[in-house]
């Protein structure tokens, strides 16, 4: 049987991780790499606000190669296609047949993406597609992810949970009207162990940086 050989779409965050231990499970999938998108600026995740360095962190503790494209902040779509034709690119060696994204439920970011990758004849993988959220942070939860909040929209929730462990105090925590894994951009997290990490990352000490609307815990870089 010939093996899907996947590229993981990589947040930082444990949507993105849990994609790859899913697909790491599959006698039908060879995970050949990572993704990721970065602001030419700042050298930030876009939305996770993750500084790029905790990237290079968690692909050495995978052991799976990182490849990145540098974008402007909030880039015009047909910008931000010319970046995914530039992944495509890099990672052509690979003979990759699919990408794999961590989304859950909102599906209009779905239709985009496949829309997009169908310009350049690549199929997409979804492997937490309308998971029920609650199980799925709990699941998570029990099997050892270690995760941090890494920025909160502050309009949806209170600035300080920023820098909190996505634990299950955190779950029992959070107001109803946000989703236990933040699908709705409530916030975003990073994660630094798992049963897909060789080793963990140690947390140096970080403070909590805040702009008019969000709040943010890994946006610099780490040594």
């Amino acid at each position: 049987m010939m093996k899907k050989r996947v590229l993981i779409s990589w947040s930082s965050g444990k949507d993105s991780a849990w994609t790859l231990h899913l697909l790491q499970q599959r006698d039908d999938v060879e995970v050949v790499g990572l993704v990721t998108t970065v602001d030419e600026q700042s050298r930030q995740v876009a939305i996770h606000s993750t500084h790029e360095s905790w990237l290079e962190k968690q692909a050495e503790s995978i052991g799976l190669p990182l490849y990145r494209t540098y974008l402007p902040m909030r880039p015009a779509h047909d910008v931000y296609a010319q970046g995914i034709a530039d992944l495509i690119g890099q990672t052509r060696h690979l003979e990759v047949s699919h990408w794999a994204m961590g989304d859950l439920f909102l599906s209009d970011i779905r239709k985009y993406r496949e829309a997009l990758f169908h310009q350049f004849g690549m199929p997409l993988l979804f492997p937490l597609w309308k998971l029920d959220t609650h199980q799925l942070a709990c699941e998570m939860i029990s099997q050892n992810l270690k995760t941090t909040i890494a920025s909160v929209d502050t309009t949806q929730l209170d600035a300080s949970f920023a820098g909190r462990k996505f634990d299950l105090e955190f779950l029992a925590e959070l107001p109803s009207s946000v989703d236990p894994c933040g699908e709705n951009g409530e916030f975003h997290t990073l994660v630094t162990d798992g049963p897909m990490f060789k080793q963990s990352i140690p947390l140096p000490d970080i403070h909590v940086d805040c702009d008019d609307r969000f709040a943010f815990y890994f946006n610099r870089a780490v040594d």
